[in-house]
C-alpha cells in the first residue's frame, strides 16, 4: 500500500521536514568538526608526542575502523527501535569522546579515545539518511541529500581551519575540547523531534506480481534483499573508490600545502580546508544535476556519479601530476568540487533499491564497505607512501582511486532500473 502525503508529496509538513533537515545537517556539521579538527593537529602531536605519519594516519583511521565495527548493529537499532533517540544519542557520545581527546597524554590514549569517537558516529549517517529518505518526496531524494552532504565539507573544512588556528593560539589540547560543545547542545533537540514508526519488515507475496498477501521476512530474505541487488552493491563499490580518495585528501592536504609550499600550519590547514569547501557546491549541484539526469533517463542516478567520478579523476591527476606549484591550489578548488558531485546520487540509491524498513541498514552496509576499504585505508596510504618516499608521489597516485570508483557507478546504471521496480511500497507513519 502506498503513502498518502500530506503536502505536495511531503509526509509530514513541509515546514517542519526542513526543520527536521535543518537539525540533520548541524549534527552531520559537528560531526565532521569533531572527526577532522586533529588533522590540523599533526605538526604540534609529532613535535610533541615524536608521532611518525604512519601514526598520524592511524588517528584518523581509528574513527572509520570504529564505525565499521558498530554502524551494522546501531543501524539495526535505527531502524528497529528510533531514529531520533539513536541519533541524540549518538551525538552526545561523540562529543563526549571528543572533548576526552583533550586529556590524554600518548598516542595510545588518544587512540582510544578516537575510536570511541567512532562509536558515537557509527550509526548517524545511516540514521539520517533513512529520516531524509522518509520526509522528502523520493522525486527530491538526491537533491536534498544533496543539501545535507554539503554539511561534510562544511564541517571538515571548519574542524581543519579551526584546529590550526585554536592549536597555534591556545593550545593544541583546547582544539578538542572547544569544538566538543555545539554538538552536545544540538543533540539535545533530536529528543523531541517526531519520528516515523518503525516499518514492519514484511513483503508482497509473488514479489513483481504484487498480490495482497503479505509474508513476513525472515534473515535469509533480508540477507537476499541486498545479495539479489547488483545496482546497489555497484554504489558500495564505487562509494570505496571515491572516498578513498577524499579521506586521504581531508586527512593530508594540510600536511601536503605545509610541507611542499612552506607556509604555516595555520594557513595550510586554510588552504587545504577551502579545497574541501568546495564540496559546498559540488553536493547540492550534484543532487540537482543527478535528479535531473534521472528524469530525462532511467539510469540517470547512477550515470551521474560515474561521469562526475571520471571528471574528479582527470582533475586531481592535472593538480597533483601535472602542474606547477602555483596551479595546484586553483585547480584543487575545482576538483574538491567534482568530487562531492558523486555523493547524493549514490547516497539516494542505496535507499530507492531497498525496503523502506531497511534504510538504515542498508547504508549502514554502505559505511562498511566504504570505510574498510575506503577512508580507514585511504590515510593509511598516503602515510606509507609518505614515509616510504615522500606525500608528492601519494598525491600522484591517488586521483586513480576515482576513476574506478567511475566504473563501479557505470556498471551498475544497467541494473538499477530493474532494481527500482522491485522495491515493496509501504506507508509510513509519523508520531511524536
Amino acid at each position: 500500500m502506498t503513502n498518502e502525503p500530506a503536502e505536495n508529496g511531503y509526509l509530514i509538513s513541509k515546514k517542519y521536514s526542513y526543520y527536521v533537515f535543518g537539525l540533520l545537517f548541524l549534527v552531520y556539521m559537528f560531526d565532521y568538526i569533531d572527526r577532522m579538527v586533529i588533522v590540523s593537529l599533526f605538526p604540534f602531536l609529532k613535535a610533541e608526542w615524536g608521532l611518525t605519519d604512519t601514526q598520524c594516519g592511524l588517528l584518523v583511521a581509528a574513527v572509520s575502523w570504529s564505525i565499521v565495527v558498530f554502524t551494522f548493529p546501531v543501524s539495526v537499532l535505527v531502524d528497529r527501535w528510533s531514529r531520533k533517540k539513536s541519533i541524540g544519542i549518538m551525538c552526545v557520545l561523540w562529543s563526549l569522546a571528543t572533548a576526552a581527546c583533550a586529556f590524554t597524554t600518548s598516542f595510545v590514549q588518544l587512540f582510544a579515545a578516537r575510536v570511541c569517537i567512532g562509536l558515537g558516529e557509527a550509526g548517524y549517517a545511516p540514521g539520517g539518511t533513512a529520516m531524509i529518505s522518509a520526509i522528502f518526496p523520493e522525486k527530491h531524494r538526491a537533491r536534498i541529500m544533496g543539501l545535507w552532504n554539503a554539511s561534510i565539507p562544511l564541517g571538515a573544512a571548519l574542524g581543519i581551519a579551526l584546529g590550526g588556528i585554536i592549536a597555534e593560539r591556545f593550545g593544541w589540547r583546547h582544539a578538542f575540547g572547544i569544538v566538543a560543545l555545539p554538538g552536545l547542545l544540538v543533540a539535545l533537540l533530536f529528543f523531541w523531534i517526531k519520528d516515523y514508526r518503525s516499518v514492519d519488515l514484511v513483503r508482497t507475496a509473488g514479489g513483481e506480481n504484487r498480490s495482497e498477501a503479505k509474508s513476513s521476512m525472515r534473515p535469509g530474505d533480508v540477507a537476499r534483499e541486498f545479495i539479489r541487488t547488483p545496482s546497489l552493491i555497484l554504489t558500495y563499490l564505487g562509494f570505496i573508490g571515491c572516498l578513498f580518495a577524499t579521506a586521504a585528501m581531508l586527512a593530508w592536504l594540510p600536511s601536503y600545502f605545509h610541507r611542499l609550499q612552506g607556509i604555516s600550519v595555520s594557513e595550510a590547514g586554510t588552504k587545504a580546508g577551502l579545497v574541501m569547501l568546495m564540496a559546498i557546491v559540488g553536493s547540492p549541484l550534484g543532487g540537482f544535476l543527478a535528479d535531473k539526469w534521472q528524469r530525462a533517463n532511467p539510469r540517470g542516478r547512477l550515470l551521474f556519479p560515474a561521469s562526475s567520478s571520471l571528471l574528479a579523476f582527470a582533475v586531481f591527476i592535472t593538480a597533483f601530476g601535472l602542474s606547477p606549484d602555483w596551479l595546484i591550489f586553483p585547480i584543487a578548488c575545482l576538483g574538491g568540487i567534482t568530487a562531492a558531485c558523486f555523493l547524493p546520487a549514490a547516497a539516494a540509491v542505496t535507499q530507492d533499491v531497498v525496503h523502506p524498513g531497511l534504510r538504515a541498514i542498508s547504508y549502514s552496509l554502505c559505511v562498511i564497505t566504504q570505510h574498510i576499504l575506503g577512508t580507514a585505508l585511504g590515510p593509511v596510504f598516503v602515510g606509507v607512501v609518505s614515509d616510504r618516499y615522500d606525500i608528492r608521489t601519494a598525491f600522484v597516485i591517488l586521483p586513480f582511486a576515482f576513476a574506478v570508483a567511475a566504473a563501479f557507478f557505470f556498471l551498475g546504471s544497467f541494473f538499477y532500473p530493474r532494481d527500482l521496480e522491485k522495491v515493496e511500497r509501504v506507508t509510513l507513519v509519523f508520531e511524536k
